[in-house]
């Protein structure tokens, strides 16, 4: 007979569905059940095994007695926004809006965004982690984003000072007389 939750290779595919579950003693419990895809969530919960098998966020795997669960709230997860959205802005290039300041911004303050975000998106702080390749390239793109516009406006910055410099030197001098 044909199963659903079987590929060619016999693996079953297991889902989870996030849940926050009310025990008979008033605990509250918060995580998200284990069950096996081929089977729908109420049919899970409804099914004649006296245990179900539970993954609270602050602790290990556990399986719960039917018996004690008083009700369950199913918590809806919104879908990740589209990665790619954001790095495909790459030619509308602000490096203020980069770097979440307003137009008319201190250097200080440049400065104190660029550290922020530069150590929130630095390579090293995710390098250890497996990611997705849509999210370790999102945070790719956006920590050359960061460099660039922190590089943008440093050049900006230089040249102000320079300009400045040239604008406080006499346009012309003479010779001393003698």
């Amino acid at each position: 007979m044909f199963e659903r939750n079987r590929v060619d290779s016999g693996v079953t595919h297991i889902v989870t569905q996030p849940a926050d579950v009310e025990l008979t003693d008033g605990t509250i419990l918060t995580g998200k059940f284990v069950f096996n895809a081929a089977r729908a969530f109420a049919e899970f919960l409804n099914g004649p095994a006296p245990f179900v098998e539970f993954d609270p966020y602050d602790g290990e795997k556990m399986l719960l007695a039917k018996a004690q669960i008083r009700s369950v709230r199913i918590v809806v997860v919104p879908a990740a926004p589209g990665l790619d959205n954001r790095a495909r802005d790459a030619g509308a290039f602000d490096p203020y809006a980069v770097l979440g300041l307003a137009k008319p911004a201190t250097w200080e303050d440049v400065r104190a965004a660029y550290v922020k975000l530069s150590k929130s998106y630095h390579p090293d702080r995710y390098s250890h982690v497996e990611l997705p390749d849509e999210v370790r390239q999102y945070l790719e793109v956006t920590a050359r984003r960061i460099n660039l516009a922190y590089a943008a406006l440093d050049k900006v910055r230089v040249e102000d000072k320079a300009r400045a410099a040239r604008a406080s030197e006499p346009v012309f001098t003479s010779a001393p007389r003698s």
